[in-house]
């Protein structure tokens, strides 16, 4: 019989940077731009709630504590989603 170990799972996304404007995301080396102009849920959040993101599949991208999902796409060309929900 033999055992393998299986090593400690690494988040493929990231927030690495906050700032007036908006929330840069890494996943899987490539950096995404979530600006608040287009994605307003995120202007007054806390830190922590920022930085808790899952990756649900490739691409796709949830918020838990405010239950807000993007998908890559989205985020690149919110211009091709005009009906998007309000921030409250």
């Amino acid at each position: 019989m033999s055992l393998s170990t299986h090593g400690i799972a690494t988040s493929a996304v990231e927030v690495t940077n906050i700032s007036n404007h908006g929330i840069w995301l890494l996943a899987h080396d490539q950096e995404l731009f979530i600006p608040y102009d287009e994605f307003p849920w995120f202007k007054d959040q806390p830190v922590k709630v920022i930085t808790n993101v899952e990756e649900c599949s490739p691409g796709h991208f949830y918020w838990p504590d405010i239950d807000v999902d993007l998908t890559k796409e989205i985020i690149e060309h919110p211009e091709r989603f005009p009906h998007k929900a309000k921030s409250t």
